[in-house]
């Protein structure tokens, strides 16, 4: 590859990557500039001249794409686990009994604990709780009201 096209395709990932960096997991941004960067090279092997810069512009986009759809799924696989785990805590779990959770493949980790159930005036069941989600040695701890909705499934209201 001539430096002119690697200047082209390490300027598109960095730009397809402040893009993905906006409200994105880190697995997404990753997945982007892998991706983008794997489809410039793709592009860079097509054709010649305009053609092959098109190409690479192109192979840059797809790529990123892809690469930010493949990054996105794994960021929802630590959602599921949080909320599998929310969903068995509040259902079954004694008031004050922390329960956990944790990616394995991530190494993402949480915790889940109710902190007060009570019935509402129209005789629903809530409970209080208070969460903690560790990702990349930070710890995030928020606190939040669930209530059992008609179907058996418990929905965060604040």
């Amino acid at each position: 590859m001539k430096p002119s096209r690697i200047v082209i395709v390490l300027a598109a990932t960095i730009a397809l990557a402040a893009c993905a960096q906006n409200g994105t997991g880190p697995k997404q941004a990753g997945g982007t500039l892998v991706g983008a960067a794997l489809g410039g090279l793709a592009g860079s092997q097509i054709g010649s001249g305009k053609g092959q810069l098109a190409a690479v512009g192109a192979g840059v986009l797809l790529g990123g794409l892809l690469g930010n759809e493949v990054g996105q799924s794994l960021d929802r696989a630590d959602k599921l686990y949080a909320e599998r785990n929310a969903q068995k805590t509040l259902e079954s779990a004694p008031t004050g009994k922390a329960s956990s959770w944790v990616n394995p493949d991530s190494g993402h980790s949480g915790t889940f604990t109710p902190e007060r159930t009570y019935t509402t005036a129209q005789g629903q069941p809530c409970r209080e709780y208070t969460t903690t989600i560790e990702v990349d040695g930070r710890v995030e701890n928020a606190r939040g009201t669930a209530c059992r909705e008609p179907d058996g499934t418990w929905k965060l209201v604040n």
